[in-house]
């Protein structure tokens, strides 16, 4: 990777503290902790932490999450001749030649059938969490949609806007794995933009979902639950309602209730689970839908990713036995699953039970370990409790190019 991480969890949460001026007591008392979890934490003693932790940790330093976890900040280089570029993505969302008013692309963009394939091979790209494509197919394809919204016909240029909405979104959640959320928030703000003058009823419910997910990783869990839940009661079902709208809607319940755990909202995550749950019971198999899936597997998947939240390991490994047709989902999805087993297993103490989760994630979407912040921190702490100098989970965390 080109990026490597300049030091531990702990490493940060301590040069952030005396940064602010705090002892270890007044972080704790400021971010409602106990002082043993902040001592642990600077000391190494512990590598990885709750989400709930992290995020009221987050707050109490004045920091976004991605702070803390210290995630990958750049794209991997896998050639010479095609390297993705977050300034290329940053221009494109955020382009100066608008500004400036300059002379735009004087080639004819690609037509609205070239660049709804051109979305999909992007979609598919992304759920098997092929990061460093999307970070090289990307650019170009926002700034051919741009073009096709200016020079396309009257009934092409809605369609041309949906295609360029849907790019702003996936341009949102790549930056935001790469820990830029602002720059994350421009590109949503775009997308909502593009969307409301689209010819998809639907994109502008979707980008509430992409809202929801950002503001997350932001740390700002009561404005990602107040969207999510705000959009969910616009949309609703009733009897009548179609697949997709049941799917969307129990997307955003599951969106409200990723804010509600971290929040620490127990009753609130449960009711919505509920209802998400029921959502997919009446789809009865989960689909796919703007490259996000819903339905009775997704909902068992969430539902072991907050128990593990909520540090009830034991339930959520018993969970993770139950999910139904885990192959149905995309490979992101199921490598995710994974890394929350391995979580409840180290909680539990069971650290080869963790390894085996996490070489199994590995094996489902080995590129995407490598960005995924969380599965960096528990290899990180899995390997510190490894006495041996080489043994497989040094050689997991060497292929995740973690130091130290």
């Amino acid at each position: 990777m080109q990026a490597h991480e300049e030091s531990g969890i702990g490493d940060r949460i301590a040069r952030l503290r005396v940064r602010r001026k705090l002892t270890q007591e007044g972080l704790a008392e400021r971010a409602g902790l106990s002082v043993d979890v902040v001592r642990k934490l600077e000391q190494g003693v512990r590598q990885t932490a709750r989400l709930t932790t992290l995020n009221a940790l987050a707050r109490a330093l004045d920091v976004e999450p991605s702070t803390l976890m210290g995630q990958p900040a750049t794209f991997e280089v896998r050639n010479e001749d095609n390297q993705p570029s977050v300034l290329a993505l940053r221009q494109a969302v955020s382009p100066v030649s608008d500004l400036l008013g300059e002379e735009r692309d004087p080639e004819d963009p690609p037509s609205i059938e070239e660049l709804r394939a051109s979305l999909q091979s992007t979609e598919r790209i992304r759920r098997e969490g092929r990061i460093g494509e999307i970070g090289c197919l990307l650019p170009q394809l926002i700034r051919d949609a741009k073009a096709a919204t200016r020079t396309a016909g009257s009934s092409q240029a809605a369609a041309a806007q949906s295609v360029l909405a849907e790019a702003y979104q996936v341009a949102a959640t790549t930056l935001t794995a790469l820990g830029k959320e602002d720059a994350a928030f421009t590109a949503l703000e775009r997308s909502m933009e593009a969307a409301r003058q689209g010819d998809d009823p639907h994109l502008e419910t979707v980008g509430f979902s992409s809202l929801a997910w950002v503001l997350t990783k932001q740390g700002r869990l009561a404005d990602a639950e107040r969207v999510a839940t705000t959009a969910a009661e616009r949309i609703e079902p009733t009897f009548r309602s179609q697949p997709i709208e049941l799917a969307l809607w129990g997307i955003l319940l599951l969106r409200a209730a990723t804010a509600a755990v971290r929040l620490e909202r127990r009753d609130t995550v449960r009711d919505l689970l509920n209802m998400a749950g029921a959502a997919a019971a009446r789809i009865g198999t989960d689909r796919i839908d703007y490259a996000t899936p819903f339905g009775p597997t997704n909902a068992g998947v969430a539902k072991v990713n907050f128990l593990v939240e909520m540090g009830e390991s034991s339930d959520a490994l018993r969970a993770a036995r139950a999910v139904p047709d885990l192959a149905s989902l995309p490979p992101t999805w199921r490598a995710r699953f994974h890394v929350d087993r391995a979580l409840a297993y180290a909680e539990l103490d069971k650290d080869d039970g963790a390894f085996q989760a996490l070489l199994t994630a590995e094996r489902t979407a080995p590129e995407w370990m490598r960005y995924h912040s969380t599965s960096r921190r528990l290899v990180a702490e899995l390997r510190g409790r490894e006495r041996r100098r080489t043994s497989p989970i040094t050689e997991l965390a060497d292929r995740l190019h973690l130091d130290g």
